[in-house]
């Protein structure tokens, strides 16, 4: 395909969206304001917006739906233009990665602060995958494309060909001495790990395009975990092994355990009893598989391949999280298996959250604090009575342990549609106020990192919380947290992925002091590891 000179003052826009059709015309008018709404900001700066692909009339929208498609689009792009991939919904990233691995322009990344498809859960998992790729890239956000924080951003990057952000949140943990009764107890449990080493089970890489969430071999290694590569056809066929009985006992457990059941009969917009039963017959599988395969650790992918087969696995990915869960026998009804544990579960199998699962698990239970973890998406945020809160969601896989009123507090119900075509539950509840400890595993000039922090989960007035869940997906946990030490903006410019690990400790002190011994064992497991926020040697 030949290409243009693209004009002097003149921005190439792309758009990545989603490869389901349904995703990509429901959230098609979002994006569409969006990009008029950063075209006119363009144009204050003296500058003019070209499309580097057409809006498809045909289909309804106007996303780079496939990596196909993307590769096509880039043919055409002037490599030298200046770039900026405008994001307002949840994208694929490998949609666009190939073409901006070799594109020599600048490249600026861009959402809209809203939380509702969402565009900077989208702009995160980009912009984390361009870091592992080794891509120079700038990003900017903005409720409306007007505000001061974006306009100074944007004039910086069409004047220089990047954005400077404010990263003095970051402290090198290397550089600071931590207590030796903090280092020994994390450098003996990482220590164990290496020896001994452990299995993550893997049902297929590469969820959603998230090439960030893929560790390689060669650094996963060293840490001590191996994957065992499965196949979510394994997962499916296991599922048709598991009796009508097992999976009866799984629902009357929960049934018994007090989560609330919002069924109907409609399979295409309602949760039905048969879904639950196959969601409960893929966490009695699930379970087997990870025994039979010596797993410490699991992660589902679902949302290729499994989705167009089976209910979401979201209910069963937070009761494998959960230490309190229904048990599971063996196939031949003598074991319980993984009697009295959770079994860490990595959502959409980000690898990078499965090393963390599993260390911060077995961390927290030689600490002697309840050890259930959960990933959520970095969603949005606003202020709220003079506290930045960040809203955590996400779709299903956080553990009751973490709500209010623990399975009391939990309720399931039917996942979105334009998402989850078979349906399924969610496992939805408000996490409890308390202290944890936030963090994120990446990629970054070729070698493991890892970001820590602290941050207390407040609890929000009832209208409040619906008035959230409503601005993004009632359906699924939240957790309201507010970061100490860290900005809104801090944490925008140096989070590396969409995704954002948080386990609950004690109390705000012992916290800090969990958070300076897990650095203890990231850094004995070869991570180079980064305090962010207030945390410090002593702190």
């Amino acid at each position: 395909m030949k290409t243009t000179k693209t004009p002097a003052k003149t921005v190439l826009l792309v758009a990545s969206g989603d490869l389901r059709l349904a995703a990509n015309q429901q959230c098609w008018a979002a994006q569409a304001a969006m990009e008029k709404a950063l075209e006119t900001a363009l144009k204050r700066e003296g500058w003019k917006v070209k499309r580097a692909h057409a809006v498809n009339k045909k289909l309804k929208h106007g996303f780079i739906d496939s990596q196909k498609m993307g590769m096509e689009v880039f043919r055409g792009i002037d490599p030298d233009a200046p770039l900026i991939v405008a994001e307002a919904v949840w994208q694929y990233s490998h949609h666009v990665l190939a073409g901006l691995t070799t594109h020599r322009g600048p490249i600026l990344t861009v959402a809209n602060w809203s939380g509702q498809w969402p565009g900077l859960v989208g702009l995160l998992n980009l912009n984390a995958s361009l870091t592992k790729a080794g891509v120079n890239y700038s990003s900017l956000w903005s409720e409306d494309f007007a505000d001061a924080f974006f306009r100074d951003g944007l004039r910086e990057w069409l004047t220089t060909g990047k954005v400077t952000h404010d990263e003095s949140h970051v402290q090198d943990v290397a550089r600071l001495k931590l207590s030796a009764a903090d280092v020994a107890l994390g450098q003996q449990v990482a220590a164990k790990l290496k020896r001994d080493k452990a299995i993550l089970g893997v049902f297929d890489e590469g969820c959603m395009g998230m090439f960030n969430a893929i560790i390689p071999d060669a650094l996963l290694h060293p840490t001590g975990l191996f994957k065992e590569r499965l196949s979510q056809s394994t997962l499916y066929a296991a599922m048709r092994e598991v009796s009508d009985e097992d999976a009866e006992a799984v629902f009357g457990w929960l049934k018994k355990k007090g989560l609330k059941m919002q069924l109907g009969e409609d399979e295409a917009s309602e949760l039905t009893r048969p879904q639950v039963l196959l969601q409960c017959k893929m966490y009695v599988a699930a379970v087997r598989l990870a025994d039979d395969f010596g797993c410490a650790a699991i992660g589902i992918q679902y949302q290729q391949g499994l989705k167009d087969l089976a209910p979401a696995s979201d209910l069963v990915e937070g009761m494998l999280n959960n230490v309190d869960r229904p048990p599971v026998k063996s196939a031949d009804g003598k074991r319980i298996l993984f009697e009295g544990e959770a079994l860490p579960h990595f959502n959409e199998v980000d690898e990078c959250a499965g090393l963390d699962g599993l260390v911060t698990n077995r961390l927290w239970r030689e600490l002697g604090f309840p050890p259930e973890n959960t990933l959520h998406d970095l969603r949005w945020g606003e202020t709220f009575e003079g506290r930045y809160v960040w809203v955590l969601l996400i779709s299903g896989a956080a553990p009751p342990a973490h709500f209010i009123g623990g399975w009391k507090g939990a309720a399931t119900e039917r996942q979105p549609a334009m998402y989850f075509r078979l349906g399924g539950g969610s496992l939805k509840g408000v996490s409890k106020p308390g202290w944890i400890v936030w963090s994120r595993v990446f990629v970054m000039d070729g070698a493991l990192h890892c970001d820590i922090g602290v941050a207390e989960v407040v609890k929000l007035p009832e209208a409040e919380t619906e008035r959230r869940w409503q601005l993004t997906t009632p359906q699924w946990p939240i957790m309201h947290a507010v970061l100490e030490g860290v900005s809104r903006d801090q944490m925008m410019a140096r989070h590396k992925s969409n995704h954002i690990q948080v386990v609950y400790a004690p109390n705000a002190k012992q916290a800090r002091r969990a958070a300076r011994v897990k650095a203890a064992a990231m850094m004995e497991l070869g991570l180079q590891t980064h305090f962010c926020g207030s945390l410090s040697a002593d702190g």
